[in-house]
């Protein structure tokens, strides 16, 4: 570690839990991010404060001006550009010392391996429930812990699935593979803060599993209600019958 990365990093060296070693780690990371949007965005940009060495930003869609109310990593002028392209121009002017990948395709299940299989953690900031499942099992197969995160309306949830631990649940185990609900925010609306709540979380989940510190939301379902600022906490167990991690 240089000087200009010991004075970057000071405030989180500090930290008897984070500490020099804990934020080597950190930039010798790896983490894939999909879905640049509401959460995506802040995700990414703590993320990227915080030292993650190599960032790979997946998302296919462009930045549209109805985004900009919440997803802040992106601008108004860099409207029609692609939300990968937008979002690594914010990173690198935040943090030039970092790698970022972008991919700006849709990520088919062998694409999702390829990534998978050579991150530490993958965070999923997606909007759609084929994604997810799609996500979770390549995390699953690959035993690759999983930030999960989700925002609509005034509601937000986040978990940890940890495919490294025969105990942990995956997100299989809490939504059935016929669930068909995709809420959108463009059909029933978010409010911007929530996001960056519920990203943040995420963020926070992701450092705190590269490092090694305190104790993860794995087997545990955090659910947030923004209109009265109320947390509740599910347990979460694993599905024994859980078709994608019973036998992992």
């Amino acid at each position: 570690m240089n000087d200009q990365q010991l004075l970057r990093y000071s405030r989180q060296i500090m930290l008897p839990d984070v500490d020099i070693g804990g934020q080597e780690k950190l930039l010798n990371a790896s983490v894939l991010i999909v879905g640049l949007g509401g959460l995506g965005s802040p995700v990414a940009m703590y993320l990227a404060a915080a030292g993650v060495g190599h960032l790979i930003l997946a998302d296919f869609d462009t930045v549209d001006l109805s985004n900009l109310q919440r997803q802040i990593a992106h601008t108004t002028a860099r409207i029609g550009h692609t939300k990968v392209e937008s979002a690594v121009l914010a990173l690198r002017e935040l943090n030039p010392g970092i790698k970022i990948t972008c991919i700006a395709t849709q990520l088919d299940a062998i694409a999702l391996a390829e990534q998978v299989v050579h991150v530490n953690v993958v965070v999923d900031c997606c909007d759609n429930f084929a994604t997810r499942f799609a996500v979770n099992a390549a995390c699953v197969k690959h035993k690759v812990p999983l930030v999960s995160g989700a925002a609509i309306r005034l509601e937000g949830q986040v978990a940890v699935f940890d495919a490294r631990d025969p105990n942990s649940p995956c997100y299989r185990c809490l939504y059935d593979a016929d669930t068909e609900e995709n809420l959108s925010c463009a059909a029933n609306g978010v409010l911007a803060p929530l996001v960056g709540v519920i990203g943040s979380v995420q963020a926070l989940e992701t450092i705190k599993i590269i490092v090694g510190f305190g104790t993860n939301l794995m087997g545990r379902l955090q659910l947030f209600d923004a209109r009265h600022n109320q947390w509740r906490e599910l347990k979460l167990p694993k599905d024994k019958n859980c078709p994608v991690c019973a036998c992992s």
